[in-house]
């Protein structure tokens, strides 16, 4: 790896001289980046899940976070304001270290750009725009649960609804893992080079721009899964940990052949909700 020293910011004070020297090294910037935002999410769960505890200890909220949030009693400004609170720290903590093999190979690139002496624009402006696609998500998320989901799972029926919210969620998100359109974004997901080599940009606003079609492409390949939190338990971190390992690790291989045996199970596990009447919330 190159020796970027502060020689290129004698003009600035020492403390700013040794930021300029820093950023120059990206791939350690993105991967604090990654950890940094994406452990805020995880705390954030922590935070919420406690607000849903009835009890101020440690231990009410240690248990809170191992079991999904509650229905609760109907739509409000504030319940809404919680679920989107929810949602967007979910799909942070949970869709950034997917995102990871993606952000580290435009920090290697950069790397690269710099030791060249050529402009590099920081990994958190490619991260920002990640992330807005993802809060677009969260925002649509929680407004559904709010508007749809919360409301449908209440009453006497609530468990048949439970059930066929469930069943449905597994077959959906098992048929859409057979589309092409999953195979384009996850294709895209697995060769981050390539895009960045064809689309590389040098400005602020072009690599924001990155970001957002990274976004778009993660959103695409991952949404279905997504919704199964719906049937896990919003906020059931166990479940979250198992999908975020799913998705992770499917971006992580070559080829279509583990999305397909995901799509053959999360297919199976549907049909079994449907046939034996398994709510799983």
């Amino acid at each position: 790896m190159a020796d970027y020293s502060a020689r290129r910011f004698e003009h600035l004070p020492p403390a700013a001289a040794g930021l300029g020297a820093m950023l120059l090294r990206p791939r350690a910037v993105a991967i604090a980046c990654l950890l940094a935002v994406a452990g805020a999410g995880w705390l954030s769960l922590a935070m919420l899940a406690a607000q849903t505890s009835s009890g101020a200890g440690i231990w009410d909220a240690l248990a809170a976070l191992c079991r999904p949030a509650s229905a609760g009693s109907g739509f409000s400004p504030s319940s809404l304001a919680l679920a989107l609170g929810m949602w967007s720290a979910m799909t942070l903590a949970m869709m950034l270290p997917t995102a990871a093999p993606m952000i580290l190979t435009y920090a290697d690139i950069a790397e690269t750009a710099a030791a060249r002496k050529l402009p590099v624009i920081s990994p958190f402006v490619l991260v920002a725009g990640y992330c807005a696609v993802w809060l677009g998500f969260a925002f649509a998320a929680a407004g559904l649960q709010e508007g749809v989901v919360r409301p449908a799972l209440q009453g006497a029926a609530s468990a048949n609804a439970a059930t066929v919210l469930s069943a449905a969620l597994f077959v959906v998100a098992g048929l859409y893992q057979f589309s092409s359109l999953k195979a384009a974004c996850l294709s895209a997901c697995q060769q981050p080079f390539q895009f960045f080599f064809r689309h590389w940009k040098t400005h602020a606003r072009g690599v924001f721009g990155l970001g957002l079609q990274q976004g778009m492409h993660c959103l695409g390949c991952c949404w279905a899964m997504m919704l199964l939190m719906f049937a896990g338990g919003a906020m059931n971190p166990l479940w979250m940990a198992a999908l975020g390992g799913v998705m992770t690790v499917e971006k992580m291989t070559s080829g279509r052949r583990l999305s397909l045996a995901i799509g053959v199970a999360l297919l199976a596990i549907g049909l079994a909700v449907a046939a034996f009447g398994v709510a799983y919330r």
